[in-house]
């Protein structure tokens, strides 16, 4: 936040506007991804997918236990 309005203080909020635009509009100026890159992006996605799916059941497992040993030690505590 900081960064920004230092930004702010020296550049004035049209000039920022012009300046995002054309950033913005020059992503769509690149050409076509060669059909390997596009295979290899494709396959590194679907690798990516296949993780989060093993690993979400990981999570969910501690989240649960976390939450169970926590609330053991409250029930522990107030039980002494």
């Amino acid at each position: 936040m900081k960064h920004l309005n230092i930004v702010k203080k020296h550049v004035n909020t049209k000039t920022l506007s012009v300046v995002a635009v054309a950033a913005l509009g020059s992503v769509g100026a690149h050409a076509e991804l060669p059909a390997g890159a596009a295979t290899a992006m494709a396959e590194v996605q679907t690798m990516v997918t296949d993780i989060l799916a093993a690993v979400w059941p990981i999570v969910t497992a501690l989240t649960v236990g976390f939450i169970g040993i926590k609330l053991f030690k409250k029930g522990a505590n107030k039980a002494s």
